[in-house]
């Protein structure tokens, strides 16, 4: 196994002054030692990684950090800054910078040597021995670990008078982060810290991208509270039943553990308890607990769909682009072609066109069952899986189409969980979840969607089909206005998440206005970061430094349809960058409609293009788009004036002022 990092991958001297320049330089680092085979891609894949969640943390560090294809072997970058860069933590700017680079399909071992140097940057001795390291060499050896920093003598609580020793207070903790890799053992770190600082016993179970190990069920059990820092759902909840629980985000558990624990304190001590519905780990309220405490019906709807979209979406971009692919070759009447498995010639075209038109047309096959299953594993986990896929496959049966799998998800979801809320004899409880739950909740779903719901729903999903296939001019323009306004409005919130649902289920049986629904929708998200980008080049000095650096990245992320490229520009300044990029993408969308662009792709931005239908037009409008949204926010932030317009450009012009 390879060192992780080794002396020439580590710079005491870091020149760099921003942090996409400094991600360049350790990135070059990274190529040379022949650890990252294609820069420009490396950076992209970090880009999009720093645009969901800034890196920089408390106490002087930034973790750039991704999983990426172009990665040969996990490795890590080590830069000191003099000057610090800006990385987005709240005190300021990182001199300490750390690029983590991981390969998309790491291995277990190496995902848990940089996850235990993520846990490591949170101990103030090891950070600040690296801050007067000289030698590049002594430096890489210290994060290898080979050399083990003191660390403060904070374990156990201080005695009592007498000699007697308080029952210390106990917590048990779960953090998660969506790559797995960094954020989730540096708020189990400062978690950790934070509690020894404060006498409290707390045991942490990290669910990384290299798994993760169950706390000892006698260590839950003898807890006082629960805190979970998390930016993902927490894996098997209900082992958690009848403690206080502080539910939180990752970046909570990393910058203000002390703040969890005294609530984790004050919830304990007024007797709030959490109660979770069989295996689907959905809290209820228990006594003491506020009635709000499981969330809105409306919040915990959207995020069971989102649960069955996110797992829908590779088969819809597999099997959406092998069937593009496939007509690009062999014609639409390639469709008709006879099984390759009766007739295939490796030499001729046709036949590898009819192959891949197959494999497509196969994988858009699971589409409406993986919906509805993973809906129904969303609400009621695993015991939901059979009933959700049942349902699934029968609303294709009675060509119920996508409609009849967010119905049938929903049906298995709340089956599962009528179910489990009948008390059993503990001797029946060990099948509940494998064999007895399934079975009903099939029985159920299956009778609901063959005998109520399934031809009233058929009858719905083809009028939308009937409606969307007889869209034209006024009327389409119309539905690609308000397509585009809501794609921006948010820029991944729950708007743009119910546009692109809308859009990526009329992928799974795909009709010529399903498809101008898909191009208008991806057509319009690429809108508000090429806009964003375009504006902070063409008129720098109305952004900051910062924004700038943004905008930089944003061309990459628009052109790869990432709507969350410009959420930093909206949330410096949303009165007016909101309005402008939803104006750029109504016309965007209304402009995509108006010319008949189609698009079987679900996601893939300009690198889908030549699979698009009136691919010319179709960047026209996107064009269209992001020049109406850069007029608009140059005009509006230029029309409040700059105030700093003696500052050096990009140091403090384009700071919002008060209304």
């Amino acid at each position: 196994m390879s060192e992780l990092i080794t002396a020439e991958l580590v710079d005491l001297d870091l020149s760099a002054e921003t942090k996409d320049a400094a991600a360049r330089s350790l990135a070059g680092r990274m190529v040379a030692a022949g650890r990252v085979t294609d820069l420009d891609g490396f950076l992209a894949d970090v880009a999009a990684r720093e645009a969901q969640m800034p890196t920089g943390l408390d106490g002087g560090i930034g973790i750039p950090h991704c999983r990426s294809e172009h990665v040969a072997a996990p490795t890590l970058a080590f830069g000191r800054s003099p000057g610090g860069i800006d990385f987005g933590a709240a005190d300021g700017p990182a001199d300490l910078v750390f690029l983590i680079a991981a390969p998309a399909g790491a291995d277990d071992d190496h995902l848990t040597i940089l996850s235990s140097l993520a846990r490591r940057l949170m101990d103030p001795a090891f950070t600040g021995a690296l801050r007067a390291e000289t030698d590049p060499a002594a430096a890489a050896a210290r994060i290898r670990g080979e050399e083990v920093p003191v660390r403060d003598q904070l374990d156990a609580p201080a005695p009592e008078p007498g000699g007697a020793t308080a029952e210390p207070f106990r917590i048990v903790a779960v953090t998660s982060c969506p790559t797995g890799i960094a954020h989730t053992y540096m708020a189990a770190e400062s978690l950790e810290a934070a509690a020894r600082a404060q006498g409290v016993v707390l045991d942490v179970e990290t669910q990384g991208s290299a798994g993760f190990q169950r706390l000892d069920p006698a260590v839950i059990a003898a807890a006082d509270a629960v805190i979970w820092a998390h930016d993902v759902d927490v894996r098997e909840k209900t082992r958690f039943g009848g403690k206080p629980v502080v539910d939180t985000g990752v970046k909570a558990g990393i910058n203000r553990p002390a703040e969890l624990i005294a609530e984790a304190r004050r919830k304990a001590a007024q007797g709030e308890v959490s109660t979770f519905s069989g295996e689907s780990g959905e809290p209820r309220a228990g006594a003491g607990s506020s009635p709000g405490a499981a969330g809105h019906l409306g919040v915990r709807l959207r995020t069971y769909l989102m649960s069955g979209v996110s797992y829908m979406v590779p088969f819809v971009a597999a099997g959406g682009l092998l069937i593009a692919l496939s007509f690009a070759i062999g014609g639409y009447e390639i469709a008709g072609a006879k099984s390759v498995a009766d007739h295939f010639v490796w030499g001729e075209a046709a036949s590898w066109a009819a192959l891949l038109n197959q494999i497509g047309t196969a994988a858009f096959g699971f589409l409406v069952p993986v919906l509805a299953g993973y809906i129904a594993y969303g609400m009621a986990d695993r015991p939901a899986l059979v009933p959700g896929f049942v349902g699934g496959a029968i609303a294709l049966t009675i060509d119920a189409g996508f409609l009849g799998g967010l119905v049938a998800g929903l049906l298995a979801g709340a089956a599962v969980m009528a179910i489990q809320r009948v008390k059993v004899h503990p001797t029946l409880r060990g099948i509940m979840p494998v064999l007895v739950i399934p079975l009903l909740a099939s029985v159920a779903v299956g009778f609901l969607m063959f005998i109520v719901v399934g031809k009233p729903i058929a009858s719905l999903q083809n009028a939308l089909t009937d409606w969307l296939n007889g869209l034209s001019g006024s009327n389409a323009v119309i539905l690609g206005v308000v397509l585009g306004l809501m794609m921006c409005f948010d820029m991944g919130g729950p708007l743009n998440k119910v546009a692109y649902a809308l859009a990526v289920g009329g992928l799974a049986d795909p009709t010529p206005g399903s498809l101008k629904v898909m191009a208008a929708v991806m057509a319009a998200g690429m809108v508000p970061p090429l806009a964003m980008a375009l504006a902070t080049t063409v008129r720098r000095k109305l952004f900051t430094r910062t924004e700038q650096e943004n905008g930089r990245a944003a061309w990459v992320l628009g052109a790869s349809f990432i709507t969350e490229g410009a959420i930093p520009f909206a949330a410096a300044d949303p009165l007016r960058v909101i309005p402008s990029v939803m104006a750029g993408g109504a016309v965007t969308g209304a402009l995509s409609m108006a010319f008949g662009c189609t698009l079987r792709a679900p996601h893939g931005g300009v690198f889908v293009v030549p699979l698009i239908g009136e691919p010319f037009l179709y960047l026209l409008a996107i064009a269209a788009g992001t020049a109406v949204s850069t007029a608009l926010v140059v005009t509006l932030k230029g029309v409040r004036g700059n105030p700093d317009a003696s500052a050096p450009a990009g140091e403090e012009a384009g700071v919002p002022v008060a209304a």
